[in-house]
């Protein structure tokens, strides 16, 4: 089989990290890299050329997902021609709403990865993105009124307990009182 060009490898990196950014937000990072190379339309074989290990996939898929985020933020102050407090309410509106409470492929990493982290030493490159990630993330939900943390923490908190609810009418009731108290205090 012949060599890949280095445009196609970078494809196949870029395509690698973007599955398992989100196979990791939805099962975690327990994934067996068989797997997730199948996912992505690989071979197993191939992972080796792109990584040193699957926790050097883990930093990158992390930092993807967190880049994601972050656009995701960014997005909504150009959608609301800079104005945070708009766009900080309508995050909080599609953050804790049933679609993204059933689909954590491609929802928030600070929700979908919390568990992985915790388990993560506090030298893997993956858990310092992680908690960089968090503390912009709470920077940028706070407002004069409201510490980002506090915000962070009631959505979080919803959104898991939402999704460990998920098929019973308490579900949506955890989203809606969330989404109700952090419209309140915004």
């Amino acid at each position: 089989m012949g060599r890949v060009s280095q445009a196609q490898a970078e494809e196949n990196r870029r395509r690698v990290v973007q599955t398992a950014s989100r196979l990791f937000r939805e099962q975690g990072t327990h994934v067996s890299v068989a797997d997730l190379m199948k996912a992505a339309g690989l071979t197993h074989g191939g992972f080796y050329k792109q990584f040193a290990s699957k926790e050097a996939l883990i930093d990158e898929a992390t930092a993807h997902a967190f880049g994601e985020l972050v656009r995701l933020y960014t997005a909504g102050l150009d959608q609301h021609a800079g104005q945070h407090d708009a766009a900080q309410q309508a995050l909080i509106g599609t953050y804790l709403s049933v679609e993204h409470r059933d689909s954590p492929a491609d929802g928030c990493p600070v929700a979908a990865l919390a568990t992985d982290m915790a388990r993560e030493s506090a030298d893997h490159e993956a858990r310092r993105t992680y908690t960089q990630g968090v503390g912009d993330f709470a920077d940028w939900l706070a407002t004069e009124d409201q510490d980002g943390i506090t915000r962070l923490c009631t959505m979080l908190g919803a959104l898991v307990l939402a999704r460990a609810t998920k098929g019973s009418p308490l579900s949506e009731e955890i989203l809606t009182a969330a989404r109700a108290a952090l419209t309140a205090a915004g």
